[in-house]
């Protein structure tokens, strides 16, 4: 009963937190950056050039590529191919264009996270950095309070989003493919996995990152890229139609508010927003501890995660819904299909290729966030309570990982979204307070003739 009782008062904070108020801020924030930055977007090119530097000049722990990866695998989830599916079915399909658009001007803001998180970041007394929003709003702001708050949410959060739900998911993926499989035994093999990925660290977790990432995000690409090959007489058609449907000014349900267009814009905007983080700040955490000559060359690096995270994944996602018409199918009592349903019916639409992509890509995109968030949570603890907190940190975030994998998560998701709220509004303070900074910086940075050499 009591469950019941905090379940459903997050329900109705989210539906506070996460409405109409809080979209207009991030999208604010983001049209903010774009502007005040010169559209910092126009730097993509040499930013993708910089993002593949496995050099070591520079203070840091570990390289561009490796900070790139690992905020890639915190990232790029199931966001990127249930979370398309649902703004899909809730918002039709011109919900991809919105979504695209969302990641292009979230660029910005990723830019202006990372590169003040590089600027306030520290080392710690094993010489190892440690940063994110938390340092930004001490040092930058003065603001201890605050930076406690933010890296309590982050904490919190770390274990939720990050981890509960993410292993809940993996699991119920597996016993999927394996029925008899007990949840108990997949639970423990995904516990192991994670204790040893985490063991040695972020030197580690990037190494790991730097050939997981690309595998699995290569990968999902090709694979999508073959599902729309094998459609490609629909390809014209389903652009023609994202587009139209993302202008469209039809009434839904009567007023202004009603319109596809209306309907489009709000679940393309919120679901991109989930699926890149931009403004939450979790990309901070791993910009801080890259090597690098000056600030900016990792805040470009690091704004190509989100190009790659919505510009690009989000977008294939997208088009091979869209293009295989399975947005328009119903379940057995009449409803469009949705999330999972809506995913899964897309790519079985492809024999003997669909079924195993998806499978694939989701095992190894739920995986990955679970290793990229334990940083962000393990960072956050060590701000909290300073470097003895590691060691037990590791060893609860191995025990909640197995936890997660036979519970039940509604709870847990519903408290996870509460805490993500809570970590973007102390950030989206402090980005818009230190603006001019990141403006400074950016032109100090774009002066120096090293910025954009490797």
């Amino acid at each position: 009963m009591m469950m019941q009782i905090i379940s459903g008062w997050l329900d109705t904070a989210n539906a506070i937190l996460w409405g109409v108020p809080m979209l207009v801020l991030l999208v604010g924030t983001h049209l903010f950056f774009t502007v005040r930055l010169g559209f910092i977007q126009r730097l993509l090119l040499p930013a993708l050039k910089l993002s593949f530097s496995f050099g070591k000049r520079g203070a840091g722990d570990i390289s561009h590529f490796g900070a790139l990866a690992t905020a890639l695998a915190a990232t790029v989830g199931t966001g990127n191919i249930v979370g398309v599916a649902t703004a899909i079915g809730s918002g039709g399909p011109g919900a991809v264009f919105w979504m695209w658009v969302t990641g292009i001007i979230g660029m910005a803001t990723k830019y202006a996270e990372a590169l003040l998180a590089l600027k306030y970041r520290q080392v710690n007394e094993k010489g190892e950095m440690i940063g994110g929003p938390m340092e930004v709003i001490l040092r930058g702001l003065g603001w201890k309070w605050l930076a406690v708050f933010f890296a309590a949410c982050a904490l919190l959060a770390s274990f939720g989003i990050g981890n509960m739900n993410q292993a809940n998911s993996i699991v119920l993926q597996v016993k999927n493919i394996f029925p008899e499989l007990s949840a108990e035994l997949a639970g423990v093999v995904l516990a192991v996995l994670t204790g040893a990925v985490m063991l040695g660290g972020v030197r580690w977790i990037a190494k790991v990152c730097e050939v997981f990432v690309p595998f699995m995000i290569v990968f999902y690409i090709l694979g999508s890229l073959v599902i729309l090959g094998i459609n490609f007489d629909a390809i014209p058609g389903a652009f023609a139609t994202i587009l139209k449907s993302a202008f469209s000014t039809e009434a839904v349900g009567g007023g202004l508010l009603g319109t596809a267009i209306a309907q489009a814009m709000r679940y393309g905007i919120s679901r991109g927003l989930f699926s890149n983080e931009s403004g939450m700040g979790s990309g901070g955490f791993f910009a801080a501890a890259a090597k690098t000559r000056n600030p900016m060359q990792q805040a470009l690096v690091s704004m190509t995660g989100t190009f790659w995270d919505t510009v690009v994944i989000c977008l294939m996602t997208g088009l091979v819904i869209v293009a295989s018409g399975a947005w328009t199918q119903v379940d057995a009592s009449g409803m469009a299909l949705k999330g999972s349903a809506l995913t899964s019916a897309a790519f079985a639409q492809v024999p003997y290729v669909g079924a195993p992509v998806l499978t694939i890509v989701l095992l190894t995109f739920v995986f990955s966030t679970i290793v990229g968030w334990s940083y962000i949570g393990e960072k956050s603890a060590e701000y909290l309570f300073g470097l003895k907190a590691i060691f037990p940190f590791r060893l609860v975030w191995v025990l909640v990982v197995y936890v997660g994998s036979v519970s039940k998560m509604e709870l847990v998701w519903n408290f996870s979204d509460f805490a993500n709220a809570l970590m973007c509004l102390p950030n989206i303070l402090s980005l818009l307070l230190l603006s001019g900074i990141v403006a400074s910086e950016t032109r100090r940075c774009l002066a120096d003739p090293l910025t954009f050499q490797r």
